[in-house]
């Protein structure tokens, strides 16, 4: 039986309105006081179950400082991907109805923050007494409607992607929502932080963020923009009307058809290998002069340009091979879901090289 099948199986006509909501945006564009603004109307006004999950504060960088430098963004990236395994063991036992059991493979700290932040909201209670591994949902979780709010920058929309597909292992609603914010009044919030990001960061994610693109990609279709200060104002009749179609409409699970699969693959890889080889290399390309400009030595511009064009070489390959590497190039309508992930990956590796601090993203 295929993972999650049995927890779909169980959720016959009349059953409980599950859904997920991405929450995005630059940092200090308000997302986290937007997203308690939205889960207290929510439940006063509409009688649901919300939870929100800020990922600042379940994975702190307290417990990630004692390597004595900041995690490059491939690390980030893995963190990002055991939190919403984490979610995943939250989201199956409401829909079985059963404890939530700890993963056997977890980092501690986030672990424990995740938990914190879920009993906080009375959505967990202490741990069962026959296994300390496992933690009963409260009455709260279990009744009426519930919203998961998931609270992060998502500037690639390869992250929100990861998100959606857990929405659609398990047929639950799926909507995002983007907070826009100038970029000078995030800088100006951010300076006035007991723990600032520094401004580089913020200003490098302002020109790499990708903001959801229901034109582009069929997924993003719930999606809906909110611009600070407006989201100060209350849930609008728009919002309302997001959640309340993610709910009512939730993720069609499609089973897996190896030949149909085969065949999207086949026409897939023709429409976009040869674009995406052009791309992949103009990108390769700006990255090699942004790093002359940065003065990296020439032994060391060396050392990137293999690594750049290794990691190329790989994306191209795994487009032709069928995905087995990087999976979500199969659900990839545009050129753009390749780029994206190919920017994510190329930062670790520069990372590496430029004489600039470690970033969080």
């Amino acid at each position: 039986m295929k993972p999650g099948v049995e927890a779909r199986g169980a959720r016959g006509e009349g059953q409980r309105k599950l859904g997920l909501c991405v929450l995005c945006g630059l940092p200090a564009a308000g997302k986290s006081t937007f997203a308690r603004a939205l889960s207290l109307r929510l439940k006063r006004e509409w009688g649901w179950t919300v939870g929100v999950v800020a990922y600042d504060d379940v994975m702190p960088d307290a417990f990630l400082e004692e390597a004595g430098a900041r995690p490059l963004p491939s690390q980030w990236k893995l963190l990002r991907q055991e939190l919403l395994q984490y979610t995943e063991c939250f989201l199956l036992a409401v829909i079985n109805g059963c404890q939530m059991s700890a993963p056997a493979n977890r980092t501690e700290a986030m672990w424990e923050g995740f938990i914190t932040c879920l009993k906080d909201q009375d959505l967990l209670s202490s741990a069962a007494p026959e296994a300390q591994s496992s933690f009963l949902l409260t009455k709260t979780a279990i009744s009426g409607p519930l919203f998961l709010i998931l609270d992060d920058n998502f500037y690639y929309q390869s992250m929100r992607y990861e998100v959606y597909q857990l929405a659609r292992k398990y047929s639950l609603g799926f909507c995002q929502v983007f907070l826009h914010c100038s970029l000078e009044t995030c800088l100006q919030r951010n300076g006035q932080r007991p723990r600032a990001l520094p401004a580089e960061i913020i200003q490098l994610m302002a020109r790499k963020i990708e903001e959801p693109n229901p034109q582009k990609n069929a997924w993003e279709h719930n999606s809906l923009t909110v611009r600070s200060p407006a989201c100060s104002s209350g849930v609008s009749p728009e919002l309302t009307d997001l959640l309340l179609t993610a709910l009512e409409n939730p993720v069609k699970y499609v089973e897996d058809n190896l030949g149909q699969k085969e065949t999207d693959r086949i026409v897939c890889s023709t429409n976009i290998l040869h674009q995406a080889d052009q791309t992949l290399r103009r990108i390769v390309s700006q990255t090699m002069k942004e790093a002359k400009d940065e003065q990296v030595p020439s032994y060391n511009l060396k050392l990137l340009a293999e690594e750049l064009n290794k990691l190329k070489a790989e994306f191209l390959e795994d487009l032709r091979q069928g995905n087995k590497k990087y999976p979500c190039f199969q659900h990839a309508a545009e050129l753009s879901g390749v780029v994206s992930l190919f920017h994510y990956e190329k930062d670790s590796i520069v990372q590496k090289y430029f004489s600039k601090q470690h970033l969080k993203f």
